[in-house]
């Protein structure tokens, strides 16, 4: 089940609830002949708004023989009559965007088995701490560190 919520323009076509979740099949397919995996991903309801349909083919790279390569294809419908092609349109650009997540979580997912910070998230995330935070950090910092003995003169 994927919780992605419908736009909303769209959530007034559905019951309340309903138009917050989308039933997806996944089937994959191990060759480990060609050593390859292919996912075939699809709607299983809301298929009359938009259906959508990936395919994803992971193999190893005849270049580069320690990197594995991923084409991703993606084909989207909509049977509402007048509507489609933007519908089309709106699930396409939608589709790209959570593609570039899912490329980001997977490098980041990837990254930490490998003991590395992606770039992309050192960029993103590290931003200037504000007043607040840092006397926050030199408390827990100055409670944290080893007491000095006390002299008694």
């Amino acid at each position: 089940m994927k919780t992605n919520r419908l736009p909303r323009w769209a959530e007034r076509f559905f019951p309340g609830g309903m138009s917050r979740c989308v039933y997806i099949m996944e089937d994959s397919i191990v060759d480990p002949v060609n050593r390859s995996l292919t996912t075939y991903t699809w709607n299983l309801n809301h298929t009359t708004l938009m259906s959508v349909e990936e395919r994803c083919v992971f193999q190893d790279s005849a270049e580069q023989p320690a990197t594995t390569q991923l084409k991703r294809e993606a084909w989207i419908s909509s049977s509402i009559f007048g509507f489609s092609k933007p519908i089309q349109e709106f699930g396409l650009a939608r589709f790209k965007s959570n593609q570039l997540k899912a490329m980001k979580g997977l490098e980041y997912a990837l990254s930490n088995l490998q003991g590395e910070i992606p770039h992309w998230l050192l960029r993103d995330t590290v931003k200037p701490a504000s007043e607040k935070t840092k006397e926050a950090a030199k408390t827990l910092a100055s409670a944290a560190a080893p007491q000095k003995p006390r002299q008694y003169v």
